[in-house]
């Protein structure tokens, strides 16, 4: 891709996230990323694993129900780690990640569109979530210092990225020695139709047709330096990526997955 269409690219996401990030959203009028009708943030994010427990403890407006799983049931994580979320939107995994690193730890959201960043810092200080904080910036030009992070999540937006290599290069550029991937993503299992690849409005923008498969995910991990890569497709995903453009069929093409690497 050139760089003029790299750059339409971002521009047609951050307009999209934009309009979400404006929305009134009360514990959900929210949906999937490439539709808005099928229920609220909450039923939506009940289905990528979050419990009852996790939907409660975030201040209303934060849950956008805009991913396609749970990064937090693979993080691990552990007090006092500093975690960076990519494409943090309303603040949700990381006001979550940061009851579980505690005050001896911080969280930083990372996204590129200045409305969900006003967004999230609104929630934190709804919140008193003290050890969180949220930076405008392109998840391929992490405004990040050198090898600061312990542990990066990211839920279904590093398949909106037009430079995903780039995007697996500054994580490890950021991470420490020994720090670690945990992201939910979308990965297809079938080639994409032409006429989904060039959808760039609705399923682009939407978690659809810039998502990559687990071949070219591993390879672009592992040249970025990672290693004791793994990624699991989700079969039973399909179940809610049908609602996300409802008629289309995008389950057949693509599902959610878990994806996991280590910086040597």
């Amino acid at each position: 891709m050139n760089q003029v269409s790299n750059d339409q690219i971002r521009q047609n996401v951050r307009s999209r996230y934009k309009e979400i990030a404006l929305q009134e959203v009360e514990s959900g009028a929210r949906c999937s990323p490439a539709s808005s009708c099928c229920g609220s943030a909450d039923d939506v994010s009940s289905k990528l694993g979050y419990s009852s427990e996790e939907l409660t403890a975030v201040p209303d407006g934060a849950n956008l129900g805009l991913g396609c799983g749970n990064p937090q049931t693979i993080a691990e994580l552990k007090p006092g780690e500093v975690v960076l979320d990519l494409g943090s939107g309303g603040g949700f995994d990381c006001f979550l990640a940061s009851r579980q690193v505690g005050d001896t730890g911080q969280v930083i959201g990372v996204d590129m569109t200045p409305e969900m960043v006003s967004r999230a810092r609104n929630n934190a200080v709804k919140g008193g979530f003290t050890n969180t904080g949220f930076r405008l910036g392109e998840i391929e030009h992490l405004p990040v210092p050198d090898q600061t992070v312990d542990v990066i999540m990211s839920n279904c937006v590093i398949n909106l990225s037009p430079d995903k290599q780039q995007v697996f290069h500054e994580a490890f550029r950021v991470l420490r020695s020994g720090g670690r991937l945990a992201i939910s993503d979308v990965v297809t299992t079938a080639e994409l139709p032409v006429e989904i690849k060039n959808d760039l409005d609705v399923l682009y923008s939407g978690c659809v047709s810039g998502a990559s498969s687990v071949d070219e995910l591993k390879t672009m991990l592992t040249q970025s330096g990672f290693k004791d890569v793994v990624i699991e497709p989700k079969e039973e995903s399909r179940a809610f990526i049908k609602d996300w453009v409802p008629g289309s069929k995008v389950e057949d093409y693509i599902v959610s997955a878990v994806i996991k690497g280590v910086k040597p």
